[in-house]
Parts: structure tokens; C-alpha cells; sequence
């Protein structure tokens, strides 16, 4: 399956852009009564594409006294125990619910948003020429500790993997992700048999889902083809600078009033839809991710372009610091002592000022 083109399948059906779906090589989304939606295998619609190994989830070992059983894959990673077993399940199973629509709610919007935002981005990060190495390195770690924050996975999961060049491994035993999923999804299919039960699928839509799995995870490994957004009338500059990483940075370097000139252009235009307002928060938080994370002072300078407006100013400065909590990490990791920043914290909304004053 080419993800790209499953990708512009779920934000057309998340933010109900009305274009005509494509044909997805063994999967389709189908609508739930929540208004949220799953993918399914195109031959067997009573299966989604993130349930199929609900049952296959290991006991957990540590609501028992005295476990004495052994992973199901020991026989191919001798160093796995079953503390780690049900880790890598966590796994697996928060990469696969990368491709489900959820239905937003307050309560679980920000996350939602930052899950998808830190997937999008862990894919754009390999081609960013104008990022340096270690560069690249902070922002990948930073985006893949969000990526698991938000799904949410327990404490235990959050800190269990690294990534050592571009492979994502569990650090205790160096088990190569890659490697454990697609043995986990053949051991499956080769003993479909034994686990009839709790399989509700066929061996050839196992094979499906283990090679939506991978392309999932080489994603956010930096191994495949970056994303992209689908363009969008009236959208284009803001798409071109979500899109291309290099880009931004360019003209930030070159003119950053460039930057702000776009962002002023979209709230200018006044339509708002589903679309429209998930790319521009987008490029706010890009602004806070690639711009402020190296250096947080520059946000004076958009202060300073959107003071002769303050309530466009207002509303920039609460989305980047609402829609999201990058910002909120950016300032802990460098002992930014916000109630120093009077000139942007008096925009603060009720709701801003309740989480960072």
C-alpha cells in the first residue's frame, strides 16, 4: 500500500474534505455510529485493520505472582521477556492506531492533533538539508516522545525505545523493531490454526496488515518517501511551507516577515473549515518546532509584526501555546522562566493563563 495515498484517505474523511476516496490496496474506512472511523479489510468487513490482534495481547505480568510463562517469541529473541512482550504489543498497537479517525472532543483534541502532528513530522525529518545532524536528532527524539505521550501509552512504554541510527529499537534488549513485527506477524500466519479463536482474519490479510504495520513504522523511522498535505485553494503557501521543511527554514532565514506576511494573509481571508484550521495550526506549531525549539527569543519578532494587531496577535499566541503543548516542553528543557516574557503573556486568554501563570 502506498501511504501517501492512505494518508490523504484519512484527512479527507477527518476533516470531511468531500473529495472522491481512492482505492486502497485490501482496506477501506468505514464511518462508526461515533462519528469516528476504522480501517477495514475490503473482503472481511466485520474486521478493522487495528483490531485484528486485540486478542493476541499477552497477559500482563504484573497483576500475577510468581509469572513463569514465556514470550510467544522467545524462540526467535532469546533476550525478550514477558515484561518486554507486552511493551513491544504497546506498542504495535499504538503505531496501528496511528491510522484511526477518532471523534474529537475537548477532552481529547490535543492529543489527538499531536499524535498525528508528530507522525507527519518524524516522516518530514530525513529530507530537512537545513537542519544539521544533531539537529535532526533533538527534533526526532522530541517528536517520537509526543508520538507515544499522546497516544497515551503507560510510563514504563514512553521510555522503553531509542533509536539507533535509523532503526527503532527497544533499548533493554536491542531488539530491532522491524524485525520483531514482521516475525510477530509471521509466526501468526503460520499458526493461524492454533490461535483460530482469536483470529478473526485470513493468512493473506495478515500479510496486509503486517506490511501496513512496517510502512507505518519505516515512516517514522525516516525510511519512506516523506508525507504531504493535499493542496487546498487559497492554501497553497501555507501547504508549501508544512510540506517542505527546507522551505520554511529558508525564508525564516531570508525574511522571516515572509512568514509572517502568510500567516497574516490566512486570517485575513476569514474562511474557516475543518481543513483549513488543521493546516494552519500546522504551521504554528511548525513555527514553534523548527523555529522556537533552537531559539525561543525569535518569538518576540512575531510579536513585534503583529502588534499593530493585537487581536490577530492574541489569537496566534493562544493557539501556539493551546493547540498544543510543544511549547510548554521547549520552555522546560531550556529554563525559560515565562513571566519574563511580558510582551507576548499579556495576550494570554483565561484558558492560556491557566496553564502556563
Amino acid at each position: 500500500m502506498k501511504l501517501q495515498l492512505l494518508y490523504h484517505e484519512y484527512l479527507n474523511i477527518k476533516f470531511s474534505r468531500k473529495i472522491q476516496s481512492v482505492q486502497l490496496d485490501c482496506f477501506e474506512y468505514c464511518l462508526l455510529e461515533n462519528d469516528s472511523a476504522e480501517l477495514f479489510f475490503v473482503d472481511s468487513g466485520n474486521e478493522s485493520f487495528v483490531e485484528w490482534a486485540y486478542e493476541l495481547e499477552p497477559k500482563d505480568p504484573n497483576y500475577m505472582m510468581n509469572p513463569n510463562w514465556k514470550p510467544v517469541l522467545s524462540a526467535f529473541f532469546k533476550q525478550l521477556d514477558i515484561y518486554d512482550e507486552l511493551i513491544l504489543y504497546y506498542l504495535l498497537f499504538t503505531i496501528n492506531r496511528t491510522t484511526s479517525i477518532v471523534s474529537n472532543n475537548p477532552f481529547n483534541a490535543m492529543n489527538d492533533f499531536m499524535k498525528n502532528y508528530c507522525f507527519f513530522q518524524l516522516a518530514q525529518l530525513t529530507d530537512a538539508t537545513k537542519l544539521n545532524k544533531e539537529q535532526k536528532h533533538q527534533l526526532r527524539d522530541f517528536f517520537f516522545f509526543f508520538y507515544l505521550y499522546t497516544h497515551p501509552v503507560n510510563e514504563e512504554t514512553l521510555y522503553s525505545f531509542s533509536f539507533e541510527g535509523k532503526d527503532l529499537v527497544h533499548t533493554k534488549t536491542n531488539i530491532h523493531l522491524e524485525d520483531y513485527f514482521s516475525k510477530f506477524h509471521d509466526y501468526y500466519k503460520e499458526n493461524l490454526n492454533k490461535y483460530r479463536d482469536q483470529i478473526m482474519i485470513n493468512p493473506h490479510e495478515i500479510d496486509a496488515c503486517k506490511n501496513l504495520t512496517l510502512e507505518l513504522l519505516r515512516s517514522i523511522e525516516g525510511k519512506s518517501p516523506k508525507l504531504s498535505l493535499p493542496p487546498e485553494e487559497g492554501l497553497e503557501d501555507v501547504i508549501r511551507l508544512i510540506n517542505n521543511v527546507d522551505y520554511l527554514l529558508h525564508i525564516y532565514s531570508e525574511n522571516k516577515t515572509t512568514l509572517f506576511s502568510i500567516m497574516e494573509g490566512f486570517l485575513a481571508n476569514n474562511c474557516s473549515t475543518p481543513y483549513r484550521d488543521h493546516c494552519f495550526t500546522m504551521l504554528l506549531q511548525n513555527y514553534v518546532c523548527y523555529i522556537l525549539y533552537f531559539n525561543f527569543d525569535e518569538i518576540h519578532e512575531l510579536v513585534d509584526y503583529f502588534k499593530g494587531t493585537p487581536l490577530s496577535c492574541e489569537l496566534l499566541i493562544n493557539k501556539m501555546f493551546t493547540d498544543a503543548i510543544f511549547i510548554q516542553k521547549i520552555m522546560r528543557q531550556n529554563n525559560i522562566n515565562i513571566t519574563e516574557y511580558n510582551n507576548f503573556i499579556k495576550f494570554f486568554n483565561d484558558d492560556t493563563q491557566s496553564m502556563y501563570l
